[in-house]
């Protein structure tokens, strides 16, 4: 029997200085909802949860910019369905114009509701998106992410060319003679021009309606990876609750044993008075 040295409580205060750290880190988990407590529990994990971090920041700000995108080749759209309004009008006043029993003074003011068209479709050649020119041969690059050699992926919006500078209104895409409604020679021309424009106007919304499709299954596609992607993560750092509330039990009821057992070890040495009582 010994008295200074107490082996059984040197044994107990290190088992339960181990139960305790145990249960410090459970708590730990709880309270953060992390499975790592700290770096030493798993570093590789840390480094690969740290990488599929920064590839989801990455993807959300891809998917800003496609959204961004989507928007600029929607409000193109949206200026081309206009254009097309104006030339149905515009068509419709040639036509009124060949009719016969008009006389000068009505294509005259067919003619200047027509010129008022001319210039409205004219106008929208330097429209702008966030100071961006809408309609431009470049089109719009939109960076979507990293490939497998770090260099930039990028996607170009359609690029719609409008109009010049001398621009007639009537083939969009070009410049040309200036048409008119203001007799029936000039209106059948113009007709025959205005058809022409509404078969380039229909091939280039065409064109901007599979852009967005093209854009839009990007951006489905880069939130699919960031779905799994944040799975993944989400594998490597979150604690599952339940499993750790059970650990956390368990540690909590090896804490409090063996506290009362290092009690019991410290009372021990107390048995070697009888002997010498």
């Amino acid at each position: 029997m010994i008295i200074n040295t107490n082996i059984g409580s040197n044994t107990a205060a290190r088992i339960l200085a181990d139960n305790t750290s145990l249960l410090q880190k459970s708590l730990k988990r709880l309270s953060t909802g992390q499975k790592i407590a700290s770096i030493s529990d798993n570093a590789a994990g840390v480094a690969v949860a740290s990488r599929l971090s920064a590839q989801v920041v990455a993807l959300d700000a891809s998917k800003d910019n496609l959204a961004n995108a989507v928007s600029y080749s929607q409000t193109q759209d949206g200026y081309l369905a206009k254009i097309s309004d104006a030339l149905q009008r515009m068509g419709e006043l040639a036509s009124l114009a060949m009719d016969g029993t008009k006389n000068s003074e009505d294509r005259a003011l067919y003619d200047t509701e027509y010129q008022e068209l001319a210039q409205f479709i004219d106008s929208i050649d330097g429209k702008m998106f966030n100071n961006t020119t809408l309609f431009t041969s470049a089109g719009l690059t939109v960076a979507v992410g990293l490939d497998s050699t770090g260099s930039a992926i990028t996607y170009v919006a359609s690029g719609i060319t409008l109009a010049h500078s001398d621009y007639a209104a009537i083939d969009y895409r070009s410049s040309g003679m200036t048409y008119g409604v203001a007799s029936v020679v000039s209106a059948a021309a113009t007709l025959t021009k205005i058809a022409a424009a509404q078969e380039q106007l229909a091939s280039d919304r065409a064109a901007i309606g599979a852009n967005l499709s093209r854009l839009e299954t990007e951006r489905a596609s880069i939130a699919i990876l960031k779905d799994n992607l944040s799975n993944a993560r989400s594998r490597i750092i979150d604690v599952d609750v339940a499993e750790e509330s059970a650990n956390f039990a368990k540690q909590q009821i090896l804490v409090q044993s063996g506290t009362a057992m290092l009690a019991q070890a410290n009372i021990l040495p107390q048995s070697a008075l009888r002997l010498i009582s």
